[in-house]
């Protein structure tokens, strides 16, 4: 091979892989394209954060859920692509046990970048029936302590009572609401609320004075949900007139109506319910799919 053609081959060679490294780039370039979820505010909480939150609550209980199931490399690996995207709400639960699951992702996500939601499962504690108030309101406030302990923060943005099944829960669970309260006063928590499933227990909380927050089960089809949707939305739309802020859960019916995701995704842009929604993506994949179906449908104004 002569001088000339070995430069020739070499400069074509040089070229080739030139335009691979190039067109490799474009295809992290276009998965990198994926629009972030806005921003919100959330109610009168004075909490910004990504209209979509990540869950690590699938089939949770326990202590445990699909999410942590995966072990910490694969769940720390997804709270830090979902963070890349763009979502800075993440919901977490002493039931999920994914609070040092997400201590482990704040190696390398700013605190202060991310609204953190989490949940007291109360009935780890005994009777719901306060007998004991001062008790009761004692290992709340250690509950507390421990969770911001599990994930080393020195606050938690959102802290919830746990799935609500009665309308009697403001008084069973008074204790737990004044630690709350407490917690409130003293910075370590931002804002209150509860998850509920039952449509009887989500009025009571449409009207509580004590409720920041509504974590509530709405998708346009029923699924896992506390009632018709006809019904869920009107105690909701009650929520929403009450100066409550409401956060989607169930939004693709806990895995039910993934062959009707893009339906799912378009009602709860539009329904005018919620402050923002929870995502149980268990891969990077799913949680960029809801990414591309939330970018499809503009929000629309919300109920007030």
């Amino acid at each position: 091979m002569t001088d000339l053609t070995r430069r020739r081959f070499l400069a074509t060679s040089a070229g080739t892989l030139a335009l691979a490294a190039s067109g490799f780039r474009k295809t992290v370039h276009a998965a990198e394209t994926i629009e972030p979820p806005a921003q919100v505010d959330i109610g009168k909480t004075g909490i910004r954060m990504s209209r979509v939150g990540q869950g690590t609550g699938m089939y949770g209980g326990n202590r445990q859920s699909n999410h942590t199931r995966l072990g910490f490399e694969k769940l720390v690996a997804l709270l830090r692509h979902s963070y890349e995207r763009g979502i800075t709400f993440f919901d977490l639960a002493d039931l999920y046990g994914s609070h040092v699951y997400f201590r482990e992702a704040l190696r390398s996500i700013p605190r202060d970048k991310v609204a953190i939601l989490t949940k007291i499962w109360w009935r780890y504690d005994g009777s719901a029936e306060p007998a004991a108030p001062e008790y009761m309101k004692n290992v709340a406030r250690v509950t507390i302590d421990r969770f911001c302990h599990e994930i080393a923060t020195d606050h938690l943005d959102f802290v919830l009572l746990h799935c609500l099944t009665t309308p009697k829960w403001t008084e069973q669970l008074e204790p737990y609401m004044a630690a709350l309260d407490d917690a409130k006063k003293r910075g370590q928590v931002r804002a209150v609320g509860v998850s509920c499933h039952n449509l009887e227990a989500v009025d009571v909380a449409a009207s509580s004075p004590w409720v920041d927050v509504i974590l509530a089960r709405l998708n346009p089809f029923g699924a896992k949900m506390d009632g018709s949707v006809e019904d869920v939305v009107q105690v909701l739309t009650k929520a929403r007139k009450n100066g409550k802020a409401i956060l989607g859960m169930k939004i693709y019916g806990e895995g039910t109506l993934v062959d009707k995701k893009e339906e799912c995704i378009k009602y709860a842009q539009e329904n005018r319910m919620l402050d923002a929604m929870t995502i149980g993506a268990e891969s990077t994949e799913q949680m960029d799919e809801t990414l591309s179906l939330i970018s499809k449908y503009p929000q629309a104004e919300l109920v007030s």
